[in-house]
């Protein structure tokens, strides 16, 4: 009976101080945890190498990983250098051929890989003598051949050539352009002609010059003893040849003298890439080194950040706008605030970018904003201790960063010690509107008018022009007028005439069509079959399942997804239909109701284009009369997308000429389908629309 008599009267004291607690107040934050960090043990070989260990016997594993914390490096007229040379690293070495190394390193389950300025390996405990060695042998001996460099060099020149169109890749190369210098490290370009200047004696020379131990940092960390490593570090690493790397000397970067637009004319973008960027200096050693991280998490740092806030979730203007900003202590470097916008809010986009980084320059954020960064970063920083990796970098940036001891233990400290005015004080330093370049790439017949109208803080903001290689160029000229006597009608019997003749196409009954394309390294399989008679077969496999499959015969058909069945509604089966005619054009004679718009930039060419309804529109080039782009704009979760598709690379068969490059793009992502093979009036057949 006592017992039950004590335990109530726990009870009414536990009500009791629960009822004394206010729920309407967040309870304060207690205080930041410690981060017990082991730290390295260390030591320094003869050749200028330094090697820090750091035992944990947790896990029976060990990872390794070396860094030449180097400067920037500037590649002049061989840029593209780095990139063959770090292709060629890695390969086996002088003592082990290729093969037998991947074979090897596979066998044990292990991990390495070797690039220009690094290399790191992970492996069982049990096999960390000889994945030590491998490592080391591959770095310090490269296996260079002519076999493989000509290799990689074709691997990289189709790189950049797939490139030429890729709107993403030409506003990043033409940003970092603009920001540092065509003669700076982080700003030069790598072109074909650069990488054509490159020999297998050039890698070998870059290779010899800058992998060098004077600047190397070798981090172990994992099941093993420092004794063990010492010496096995000491046998495989002191062949490295003492040396020092050359210095290089490159302009500062610096910021545009006032706010101003660069352009980019892209005529087949279907949105447009917009970066609103400038100079600063930031170092991790810095004071307002926290407070700038979390500034840049509080504007765009994530999808509860200010910029997707405003721009997707307040003006749908877009699925995403981020900023970041960048530390490095060889060089100031880029802040940045970027979004890929529809065309018809190109400027209204970068106005408000602007007004967002103005903001947080002029106006303390919230407590509620600042908590939430902090709680962020904390998070982040507490999830990557448990990656071997990241205490590796922590530890390297420790020695190489000129930090303090304890850096890291007091990390979270620090960052809850931000005030809101340390955020401010961060943004006014290293943000900027007053000298921002904001660096557009875009379709400039649809937004450069209204781009040449923008404003901001009440001043007109000047457009100044760039090609794609950040070169200054002359205003697009979209005034193109139309020849005497070119109509709707000309244009489409020329494209008849230039595949193949009226009278050839009228003869098709039937074609097969069977193409291939990459994503993300797996294979895309594309089959199509068309008739005369309204059958239409269109089916995308991925790595050899089918992903989509759609069938129209007659007034019916159906659609297949992932496995689920759709039948057609009347609308779809009338837009397939469209699609199913072999060659659309001998329709679109007849009906006479395509217009001619005018003539447009497709590329490199100039090509007229036809309105051939509401939301779809072709191009067809004025020199040759090939069909070079199909533009088809659809409404994807209320926003308006375009879908584009570019035929290029036209060969005959059976005396037709068909495009055998078919490079569709949604979005941000472009697909190039190479076609394999085209069959005319054979290998369709009434079972393939059932």
């Amino acid at each position: 009976m006592r017992k039950y008599i004590f335990l109530g009267s726990l009870l009414l004291m536990s009500m009791a101080t629960f009822g004394q607690i206010d729920r309407t107040k967040q309870p304060k934050p207690g205080p930041a945890p410690e981060i017990n960090l082991k730290e390295p043990t260390q030591f320094e070989l003869m050749n200028g190498l330094k090697v820090m260990v750091v035992e944990n016997h947790k896990l029976p594993r060990v990872s390794l990983q070396l860094t030449l914390d180097n400067p920037p490096i500037l590649q002049g007229d061989k840029a593209g250098v780095s990139d063959l040379t770090s292709s060629l690293l890695g390969k086996g070495s002088k003592n082990i051929g290729k093969d037998d190394f991947y074979e090897e390193v596979d066998f044990l389950g292990a991990t390495i890989s070797i690039g220009d300025q690094s290399a790191f390996a992970s492996c069982l405990s049990k096999y960390f003598p000889r994945i030590l060695e491998l490592m080391a042998d591959a770095a310090l001996n490269p296996n260079f051949t002519q076999e493989e460099f000509d290799k990689e060099k074709e691997k990289l020149l189709t790189g950049l050539k797939s490139q030429e169109k890729d709107v993403s890749a030409i506003a990043t190369r033409v940003q970092l352009a603009l920001a540092y210098g065509k003669n700076h490290p982080y700003g030069e370009i790598t072109d074909e002609t650069t990488v054509n200047n490159v020999t297998l004696a050039d890698v070998d020379k870059y290779y010899r010059e800058n992998f060098v131990p004077a600047n190397a940092y070798l981090v172990i960390i994992g099941d093993v003893k420092f004794e063990e490593a010492k010496t096995l570090v000491t046998e495989y690493f002191t062949p490295w040849s003492k040396a020092t790397p050359p210095s290089f000397s490159y302009s500062k970067p610096m910021d545009a003298q006032y706010a101003q637009v660069n352009f980019v004319d892209m005529p087949n973008a279907v949105q447009s890439e917009i970066a609103v960027q400038n100079i600063t200096e930031l170092k991790m050693k810095d004071d307002d080194y926290l407070p700038a991280l979390l500034a840049n998490r509080i504007l765009g740092g994530g999808s509860q950040a200010r910029l997707f806030a405003n721009l997707r979730e307040d003006k749908g203007y877009t699925y995403g706008a981020y900023s970041s900003i960048r530390d490095n202590k060889y060089s100031p470097m880029r802040f940045s605030a970027s979004a890929q916008v529809r065309n018809m809010v190109t400027d209204s986009s970068a106005v408000e970018i602007l007004n967002e980084i103005q903001k947080i320059m002029d106006t303390p954020v919230t407590e509620e904003e600042l908590n939430i960064a902090k709680a962020k970063y904390s998070g982040n920083f507490v999830m990557a201790l448990e990656k071997p990796q990241t205490i590796a970098n922590y530890a390297l940036n420790i020695e190489t960063e000129d930090l303090p001891k304890d850096f890291y233990k007091t990390y979270l400290e620090r960052i809850e010690a931000v005030t809101l005015d340390d955020i401010q004080r961060a943004a006014q330093r290293h943000l900027s509107t007053k000298n921002a370049r904001v660096v557009v790439a875009g379709k400039g017949s649809e937004v450069l008018e209204n781009l040449e109208k923008m404003t901001f803080a009440g001043k007109k903001v000047p457009v100044l022009y760039y090609d794609k290689f950040a070169n200054k160029s002359e205003k697009p000229n979209y005034d193109a007028t139309l020849p005497e006597g070119v109509t709707a009608e000309s244009v489409l019997l020329k494209y008849i005439e230039a595949i193949g003749g009226k009278e050839k196409l009228e003869g098709v009954e039937s074609y097969a069509m069977l193409a291939e394309a990459e994503m993300q390294g797996m294979k895309l399989e594309l089959e199509m079959k068309k008739t005369t008679k309204d059958q239409f077969m269109q089916d995308v496999k991925v790595a050899g399942n089918s992903m989509q499959n759609q069938v129209l015969d007659g007034d019916k058909g159906y659609m297949i997804a992932r496995g689920q069945r759709k039948d057609l509604s009347e609308e779809e089966i009338q837009k397939i239909k469209e699609e199913s005619a072999a060659f659309p054009e001998l329709n679109f004679l007849v009906a006479g109701n395509i217009s001619l718009e005018g003539v447009e930039a497709v590329g490199d060419k100039k090509a007229y284009k036809l309105k051939i309804t509401d939301t779809k529109s072709a191009f067809y080039d004025v020199d040759t009369g090939l069909k070079v782009q199909e533009v088809d704009v659809q409404e994807v979760q209320g926003q308006q997308m375009s879908q584009i598709l570019q035929l290029s690379e036209y060969k005959e068969v059976s005396g037709i000429k068909f495009p055998f490059k078919l490079s569709q793009t949604a979005g941000p992502q472009t697909f190039d389908f190479i076609v394999t093979e085209i069959k005319v009036n054979e290998g369709v057949s009434p079972a393939d629309f059932e």
